[in-house]
C-alpha cells in the first residue's frame, strides 16, 4: 500500500452527465492546492444517459479517475460499498455526483480526520441554501426519527457527505440503505465520529433521484434493524493476558 494515495473519493453516479465535468473540475481545484495524493472512484449504477461513456474518457485521460459500472442497477448503498471495496486511500470520502455536496469542503474534512476517526458532513446550518420546503421538512423528520429510535444525536444521518479512516469500515457488513446509518455503525465498531458543517448546493444539473418517501419511509425497517444491532451487540475490553 505504500503507493497507495492518501484520499479516496468515493462516488456513486446514476445518470449524473451533465454534472462529472464540473465534478472532476472542482475537486481539482479544492484537492489539487493541498500537494496531497488521490484517486476519485465512481461507481456507474447503470446509468441511463451518456453518463457511463463520460466516465470511461475522463479515466482515460486521468488515472486518478477510476470508475467502474454495475452489470444491473443495485442502489446507491451498493454502489458506495462497491467503490470503497475499489478504493486504495488511507482515508476514504464518500459523496454525491451532484454537487450539492461542494468538494471545496474536502479541506476542512482532511484537517478534521486529524484528530478524529469519522467526519460526518452537517447540512442544518445550510440547507435553506440548496433545497426547498418540502425535502428540508422531510429530511429534519427523518433525523429526528432515526436518532429518536437508534438512540443518536447525529444532526444530519441523511447526508452522505463524510471521511473517515479505511479502518473504520474494514468489519462492517454492508446492506440495502446502510449509508444512512454509517456514522452509528462506526460508532458500534468504537470509532470517534465528530461532525462539521458543510455547505447544501441546489443541484448542479439533472434531476434527484430521492424525495420524501426515500428520506422518511424507505429506511424505516433498516432503522429497525440498527437499533436492534444497537442493543443486542456485546462489548467487552481484555484487562490482562499471558502468551
Amino acid at each position: 500500500m505504500s503507493d497507495s494515495p492518501l484520499l479516496s473519493l468515493v462516488i456513486p453516479c446514476y445518470n449524473e452527465e451533465g454534472n462529472l465535468p464540473e465534478l472532476f473540475k472542482a475537486v481539482s481545484q479544492a484537492l489539487d492546492p493541498l500537494k496531497i495524493s488521490y484517486e476519485i472512484v465512481i461507481t456507474d449504477d447503470c446509468s441511463k444517459d451518456r453518463s457511463w461513456k463520460m466516465l470511461k474518457e475522463f479515466g482515460a485521460r486521468d488515472p486518478r479517475i477510476r470508475v467502474q459500472k454495475f452489470a444491473f442497477n443495485c442502489g446507491e448503498s451498493a454502489a458506495s460499498f462497491a467503490g470503497m471495496r475499489a478504493s486504495q486511500g488511507r482515508y476514504i470520502v464518500t459523496m454525491d455526483a451532484d454537487l450539492q455536496n461542494d468538494p471545496r469542503d474536502l479541506p476542512a474534512f482532511v484537517k478534521a480526520l486529524e484528530k478524529h476517526d469519522c467526519v460526518c458532513g452537517t447540512r442544518v446550518k445550510t440547507r435553506g441554501d440548496g433545497d426547498n420546503f418540502i425535502r428540508i421538512a422531510s429530511s429534519r423528520i427523518a433525523n429526528w426519527v432515526r436518532n429518536k429510535l437508534s438512540g443518536e444525536q447525529i444532526s444530519d444521518a441523511g447526508c452522505t457527505y463524510r471521511a473517515f479512516k479505511r479502518e473504520c469500515v474494514a468489519d462492517l457488513k454492508f446492506f440495502k440503505g446502510m449509508h444512512r446509518f454509517l456514522p452509528t455503525l462506526i460508532k458500534m465498531e468504537g470509532f470517534s465520529v465528530t461532525e462539521i458543517t458543510v455547505s447544501n448546493n441546489p443541484r448542479f444539473a439533472g434531476k434527484s433521484n430521492y424525495g420524501v418517501w426515500n428520506r422518511l419511509f424507505a429506511s424505516f425497517y433498516d432503522l429497525l434493524a440498527v437499533r436492534w444491532m444497537k442493543k443486542r451487540m456485546f462489548k467487552y475490553k481484555v484487562a490482562e493476558s499471558i502468551n
